[in-house]
């Protein structure tokens, strides 16, 4: 599909975990929660939203939590921060019109699903918004190049209540490898591993509800999903191109690296 060519428009809803507290980059998420944290000036929950409507996904439900107030309030001032406008003053009010700017065409629901709930249990709270068999998930601090169509005609492929997405990070450390007698033949800088993580792009059928739990403590990747994984309703997808978590402040500095070298592998749609 082109870049400029416009996706056919899908009824299923993506839901985007965007409660979590970010502990493990302070440096940005004691402001802020981690789906404002940006790159390249965007939010990286932006990015991944345009990703997913890229492959006509415009139906978008956010589980809110830590600092949800702010994610509300960049969706409320999203069409104005976003385009030149004027504002008429007059008859006790204002209006606005805005010039050009970003125009997607997405319907957001933002959903408050308790500061201290897990994954699951905020997956849980949202059941009731589920109006089509199947639906996306994912985290909000990643990003990847991952085909959503071939991801959710392998889904639909194996009929199974849960499609997760397995990638090969690449090793935090560098490898080193020497002969016998000690002398370094060969170094690589954190190298592509040979095992998978799940790192999200979820393709889900309503059926997960019946493993979930609203309590709380309810982590997904805990016992619903290994729940799913006894009864053999669990897929793995296996994708082998880009994925990057935004777990690190470090890796906040990596991911705008690439998209100001103009090599950001996730923006499909400039491509």
């Amino acid at each position: 599909m082109s870049p400029n060519e416009k996706p056919a428009a899908r009824r299923e809803p993506v839901v985007i975990l965007c409660g979590g507290q970010g502990t493990r980059m302070r440096e940005e998420t004691e402001f802020r929660p981690k789906a404002l944290v940006e790159i390249g000036g965007k939010p990286v929950l932006w990015h991944l939203m345009r990703h997913y409507y890229f492959f006509g996904y415009r139906r978008f439900i956010l589980c809110l939590g830590y600092r949800g107030s702010m994610i509300k309030q960049y969706f409320l001032d999203y069409r104005w921060m976003n385009a030149d406008f004027t504002l008429r003053f007059g008859g006790g009010e204002a209006r606005m019109e805005t010039h050009g700017g970003e125009t997607e065409d997405w319907e957001v629901t933002l959903v408050d699903t308790g500061l201290e709930s897990q994954t699951g249990a905020r997956l849980a709270r949202i059941a009731h918004l589920i109006d089509t068999d199947t639906f996306l998930a994912n985290y909000c601090d990643g990003l990847s190049d991952v085909d959503l169509d071939e991801l959710v005609a392998y889904h639909a492929k194996h009929g199974k209540i849960g499609t997760i997405t397995g990638f090969h990070p690449h090793s935090k450390y560098g490898i080193v490898k020497a002969d016998g007698a000690g002398t370094v033949k060969y170094f690589q800088e954190k190298p592509l591993m040979n095992d998978l993580t799940s790192g999200g792009f979820f393709v889900f059928s309503r059926r997960l509800f019946q493993y979930l739990s609203t309590e709380p403590g309810c982590i997904l990747e805990h016992q619903p999903f290994n729940r799913l994984a006894a009864d053999g309703e669990m897929a793995l997808f296996v994708h082998r191109g880009f994925w990057q978590a935004m777990d690190t402040f470090k890796e906040v500095q990596a991911m705008n690296a690439l998209w100001a070298s103009g090599e950001a592998p996730w923006k499909k749609w400039l491509a």
